[in-house]
């Protein structure tokens, strides 16, 4: 009888070890490492690391790479008792942000990252107001540059904040927030941060630069950009990939080019026979010129062009162009810290 007692202990043991690890499966964000990923789950210390390798080995991509969708086990935390090793693993309470103008769906977000902490960035889509932009006819619909440029607009707003930036968005629509359809309605409810935007070019972009300048005196020293999002009109036969455009100053080329690297490698890995094609150049153009933040300016492809229409008006794609435009920001910033 005594023998059953203690192999039942030791198989209650052995269970309760084994569930330890059961238990405590996370699956990784975007961006993160294993570092970032144990520092989540208070795991902070060097053993936990060497543990994690160990464990998880044969489920880590290469240089130890952590795989979008994998589920991972974490170490157990140290001197934590069975009962409450599952509270005091539990992820940390997150961050909240909240913005009504990318819509009632999408208006609150999670904080998931501080790596864009300190950094702000401006983001202006192209025209607005009284000025549709370049147009295009697709399905007996008339589609707007600014409503394309707006919307991807707001959605590397978003990504950048989830990130910890400080983000201000130039262009607004107090009605039109992010938007997954195909055919974005068109309208010329947009204004300058709440100022009606003119339809004369040059004051139009004097305008939105002004505003920029503004915010920028009013901040102080550190990172900030500038971001200026457009979609070109070209003949109808010529398709274009994302191209860049940059001020005559050093960081302004350092910044595009870097934007444009992050595009080649993108295409190389998700699209690795068709190559990437998108250039960077110096452009004297007045948004460019005269902000003063270091400015890009990016080209999203030819709304001319069956080929790249059908690419914008996808929202996995326009969602696709937010999310490398933001880890090319990303990039970026750190080659500054």
């Amino acid at each position: 009888m005594l023998f059953i007692r203690i192999l039942l202990i030791i198989l209650f043991l052995s269970g309760v070890s084994s569930n330890l690890y059961a238990q405590e499966k996370v699956y990784p964000k975007d961006g993160d490492g294993i570092t970032s990923l144990l520092r989540r789950y208070n795991r902070s210390d060097v053993h936990y690391h060497r543990e994690f390798l160990e464990i998880n080995k044969k489920r880590l991509g290469r240089n130890n790479a952590l795989i979008l969708g994998v589920a991972y086990t974490l170490p157990p935390l140290k001197n934590q008792t069975t009962a409450n090793t599952t509270k005091q693993t539990t992820e940390p309470k997150q961050k909240k942000g909240y913005e009504p103008l990318f819509g009632s769906a999408n208006a609150s977000f999670d904080i998931t990252s501080t790596e864009l902490e300190g950094a702000t960035f401006y983001i202006s889509s192209g025209h607005g107001g009284p000025d549709p932009g370049a147009c295009a006819r697709f399905e007996n619909h008339v589609l707007h540059e600014d409503e394309y440029a707006y919307d991807i607009s707001l959605r590397l707003a978003r990504n950048l904040m989830m990130k910890g930036a400080k983000v201000y968005i130039i262009i607004q629509d107090a009605v039109d927030g992010i938007r997954d359809g195909r055919i974005l309605i068109n309208s010329k409810r947009e204004t300058c941060m709440g100022a009606e935007i003119p339809l004369s070019q040059v004051t139009r972009l004097k305008q939105r630069t002004d505003k920029i300048n503004e915010l920028e005196s009013k901040k102080g020293p550190g990172y900030s950009r500038a971001i200026f999002i457009h979609i070109d009109s070209q003949v109808k036969n010529k398709k274009m990939d994302v191209f860049f455009y940059h001020s005559s100053s050093e960081a302004s080329r350092k910044l595009t080019n870097t934007l444009q690297s992050t595009f080649d490698r993108k295409y190389a890995r998700h699209q690795p026979s068709r190559g990437f094609t998108g250039t960077v150049s110096q452009r004297g153009l007045y948004v460019l010129e005269n902000s003063t933040p270091v400015a890009a300016y990016v080209e999203l492809g030819n709304i001319q062009n069956m080929s790249d229409l059908r690419r914008i008006i996808q929202k996995d794609n326009r969602q696709a162009l937010a999310n490398w435009l933001c880890e090319g920001l990303v990039a970026d910033y750190k080659s500054n810290e």
